[in-house]
């Protein structure tokens, strides 16, 4: 069966990629093994939300005579949470079916792999295969969680993310290794539910790749919150063979033993490259990642990829615009788009932690900024000055940014509270429009809103701040 284009996966890269193509008038086919919308839509991204409102709402709930509400005696009901969060992420995959159709893009449920350039075997569930042409395909295969040794997922004792969003009863206790974003959001959802966690972080501080003064606030408010963590801790062993887990822990105090019922495992992702044919056509793979250009292409003619099986930050949102820009140089490529598509700035990317608070940041915190060589002038605003935080009753975090004390560049912005991740578009923009504290300064912000926090923080490294 001849295409012009194949897509191997589905998720948020591989299926932005493919109706990108189509709309470009390629004939197009995806080939995904398991369910439209890969990880993101139907065990990542879209059900962990799903989760984390439902115990945003317990949590007010919780709370309510803080409002002036009576709502006592709510309980929390735990199975109906992981339904609910099961049926947001039946209806988006069920709205990438309409898509492909709508794109007219023929999807083939299977395994696929690489036979030779330009053909992939497609292997169905009932074992059968078929051979697909096409002079491009797009690699967007993915990632899964990744594993230590000595800590194998076995999926009822040791559980990485998928496990996670599906348990039939919520376990009374649970050890977290790894304190990133997933490790981040799942401590505040079984915490907030009533599950006892422990968080266990290798490096010196949670969320390690946010700026310090984040990870001190987000470790002050999850303690707060009732969660214990260990920093510059290791897991040394693990023993399933009880009714729990116990886990031998590296402290920096000495070695102790925990005690759970489940342990998370959440350090990180691997990339899904195996038997998928890249090897026998030579495709370059340099520490568990396939080597691409700026414009996606791999070092074998006509083979594409994106997404976290590429070195980019593994996020939905990269692999979506890798995506598209990997479909516009193929359209330029065969004349059928106009121009070649800017390549993504890998420093302009950013990042959303979905606890409460939220954290959101974007671009150089401030130590990496002077690790760089910028002098920085820097803002913070608290959120206990905010108008909008007191009147929604979430006054914890604050926003920080960092700007170049030569030209005024805005080389970062790094939040945490109540919506910041809807907050940090504003900043993305910015700097992709190369503007300066004095555009932000001079762009009107709506009063009362959570955005103000912006404006102020940048007011308040420049020494104009009104508001504290």
């Amino acid at each position: 069966m001849a295409y012009d284009v194949i897509v191997l996966g589905s998720g948020p890269g591989g299926y932005p990629a493919a109706i990108r193509a189509s709309q470009l008038g390629f004939k197009v086919a995806i080939v995904e093994r398991e369910s439209l919308g890969g990880i993101c839509l139907n065990w990542g991204c879209i059900p962990t939300k799903a989760l984390l409102k439902s115990a945003q709402v317990y949590e007010y709930m919780k709370h309510s005579t803080n409002y002036g509400i009576d709502a006592s005696g709510v309980q929390q009901n735990f199975p109906g949470v992981i339904k609910r969060s099961r049926s947001v992420a039946d209806k988006m995959s069920k709205g990438v079916q309409f898509l492909m159709k709508k794109n007219k893009i023929d999807v083939f449920m299977g395994h696929g792999k690489l036979k030779a350039r330009g053909q992939m075997e497609v292997t169905g569930a009932d074992g059968k295969t078929q051979v697909l042409e096409a002079k491009y395909v797009i690699i967007a295969t993915g990632g899964r969680s990744r594993e230590l040794p000595g800590m194998k997922i076995d999926g009822k004792k040791i559980i990485g993310y998928r496990e996670a969003m599906s348990l039939a009863q919520q376990p009374k206790s649970m050890i977290i290794v790894g304190s990133g974003a997933i490790g981040s959001e799942f401590a505040y959802f079984y915490n907030s539910l009533g599950t006892k966690v422990t968080v266990v972080e290798f490096l010196p501080r949670i969320v390690p790749v946010e700026d310090e003064d984040i990870s001190k606030e987000l470790e002050k408010q999850f303690r707060k919150q009732g969660i214990d963590i260990f920093t510059s801790s290791e897991v040394t062993g693990v023993d399933t063979s009880g009714s729990g887990v116990k886990a031998k822990v590296k402290t920096p105090s000495g070695e102790t033993t925990m005690e759970a019922e489940i342990l998370l495992s959440a350090v990180g992702i691997v990339a899904n490259l195996e038997n998928a044919g890249l090897e026998q056509l030579g495709v370059k793979i340099e520490k568990g990642k396939i080597s691409i250009d700026k414009y996606l292409q791999t070092n074998v003619p006509g083979i594409y990829a994106i997404g976290d099986c590429t070195p980019g930050q593994a996020l939905a949102h990269v692999a979506t615009k890798e995506g598209i820009v990997a479909a516009e140089h193929i359209g330029y490529v065969e004349k059928k788009f106009g121009s070649l598509p800017e390549p993504l700035d890998y420093n302009n990317i950013p990042g959303c932690t979905y606890c409460l608070p939220e954290v959101a940041s974007v671009g150089y915190t401030e130590k990496a900024a002077k690790d760089a060589g910028y002098e920085v002038k820097v803002g913070k605003f608290p959120f206990t000055a905010s108008g909008k935080a007191n009147a929604a009753g979430s006054t914890e975090g604050f926003v920080k940014v960092v700007f170049d004390a030569k030209y005024g560049e805005f080389l970062g912005a790094h939040m945490i509270g109540n919506a910041v991740t809807d907050m940090i578009a504003e900043v993305v923009v910015a700097r992709t429009l190369e503007a300066t504290y004095h555009e932000i300064l001079n762009s009107v912000h709506p009063h009362p809103t959570m955005s103000e926090a912006l404006k102020e923080a940048t007011a308040a490294a420049y020494g104009e701040a009104v508001d504290i």
